[in-house]
């Protein structure tokens, strides 16, 4: 009996041991996820570039690639790209971050048809993946949840949530990128929300049920925050903002979120336990929900006439940073939801990176724009041409930049007080 003790002692051990590595490999300089290490383009780990002149930033490498909207994810010697080949086949690749030669690729046929009025924005890949230190988990445009061993590629499972969940193919492809809590991975797919046991692949429940198809499938992607004491998942819909007890799924709140067509596309921006997210057609609402987990309705602390579309805003010091469905840049207090200042127009997206001081943005056109995180007014601290189309989500890593442009990538790298390279 004692032996057993022990040897169930030494196994438990051996286990947390094991949690402790995997945990461990994930670096805090590791890109590796939607918006970030943090999910909210926040870096805390380096100060952004002071110039983006050809003599401070300087292009590393630059490969070719096939379409594709997912960001770039980054680790210390590798990154991971997706792409459509031939407008039937989704490819997966790992690179050398050094000198972007090819690790490993893999592939399936993937490809969807999207509607004619959203044509221009392409029938390729969407979702940027996720990564948790030794799997990375794959977002296919119809409906298709694929792992992979991060260090040969290997499919290790893969869902179907057509064929699984019985649910109609999305009209604009699987959008939504997947988050990492735990074990578990959380995805807007198969006409819902889904728990998904990250190491087999199983559904554990699926909830905020749409129906998918043309008026489904979610284009927003999921957080995972604490607000009020209360462990949640802030989920939006193409109708519904809302907060999911993500042990069982049952909706703690629920929030109506107007929007022309369903165009609720950024994901919501959690500050001081309270959310805040804006629509195409719609505007921009704060809202904080209740304390007790109970199913209760959120508060409404302010709204503004300010529409976004589908980039996902930056909170810098109690200010909002948001670019919007008529192309502009506009800053809004977080306290009181009053416009402090709006720019004249750039390109339809942004994707946004901050260090707390200076905000890193590239516009849809191809310009890398470095702007000073300031309230009192828009002050753009410098601008260069980077690509001529990229809708993907720039990434930072350390004193590097990574442009997925729609027809390739690249690694740019600043200079630094203390590497002086």
């Amino acid at each position: 009996m004692l032996s057993r003790f022990y040897f169930s002692l030494v196994i438990f051990l051996l286990g947390s041991f094991c949690s402790t590595v995997q945990a461990a490999e994930l670096k805090a300089t590791d890109w590796s996820q939607w918006r970030g290490p943090h999910r909210d383009g926040t870096v805390s780990d380096t100060a952004l570039p002071e110039s983006l002149s050809e003599q401070s930033l300087t292009q590393v490498w630059k490969i070719p690639l096939g379409p594709g909207y997912s960001g770039p994810l980054v680790t210390a010697d590798r990154i991971f790209v997706t792409e459509t080949i031939d407008q039937k086949t989704e490819v997966v690749r790992a690179l050398n971050r050094k000198t972007g030669k090819q690790i490993w690729k893999q592939a399936w046929p993937g490809t969807i048809s999207v509607p004619f009025f959203a044509k221009e924005n392409g029938d390729w890949i969407r979702a940027t993946p996720a990564y948790d230190g030794e799997r990375l988990y794959v977002a296919g445009i119809r409906d298709l949840l694929v792992c992979l061993d991060a260090t040969s590629g290997e499919i290790l499972w893969r869902i179907d949530f057509v064929d699984k969940l019985n649910s109609p193919p999305p009209a604009f492809g699987f959008a939504s990128s997947p988050l990492i809590v735990g074990d578990s991975l959380y995805v807007q797919a198969g006409g819902g929300l889904c728990k998904v046991d990250k190491l087999n692949g199983e559904i554990k429940w699926r909830t905020l049920e749409d129906g998918g198809g043309m008026f489904g499938s979610a284009f927003s992607s999921p957080y995972y925050a604490t607000l009020n004491g209360v462990p949640q998942l802030i989920v939006q819909t193409r109708t519904t903002l809302a907060g999911v007890n993500p042990d069982d799924g049952t909706p703690l709140w629920k929030q109506d979120i107007p929007a022309f067509r369903g165009m609720n596309i950024l994901t919501p921006t959690v500050h001081e336990n309270s959310v805040f997210t804006s629509s195409y057609g719609g505007k921009s609402f704060l809202f904080t929900p209740g304390k007790t987990g109970e199913q209760s309705a959120p508060q409404e602390t302010w709204t503004n006439r300010a529409q976004g579309y589908m980039s996902s805003p930056l909170i810098i010091e109690d200010h909002i940073y948001l670019h919007l469905r008529n192309q502009r840049l506009t800053c809004i207090d977080f306290k009181t939801g009053e416009t402090r200042w709006t720019t004249t127009p750039y390109g339809k997206y942004w994707s946004m990176v901050t260090d707390g001081k200076k905000i890193l943005a590239l516009d849809q056109t191809g310009d890398l724009l470095l702007i000073q995180a300031n309230p009192q007014k828009f002050e753009l601290l410098d601008r260069r041409k980077v690509a001529e189309d990229s809708w993907a989500h720039i990434a930072v890593s350390g004193n590097e930049i990574f442009i997925r442009a729609l027809d390739h990538l690249a690694v740019y790298r600043w200079k630094t007080s203390e590497t002086g390279n």
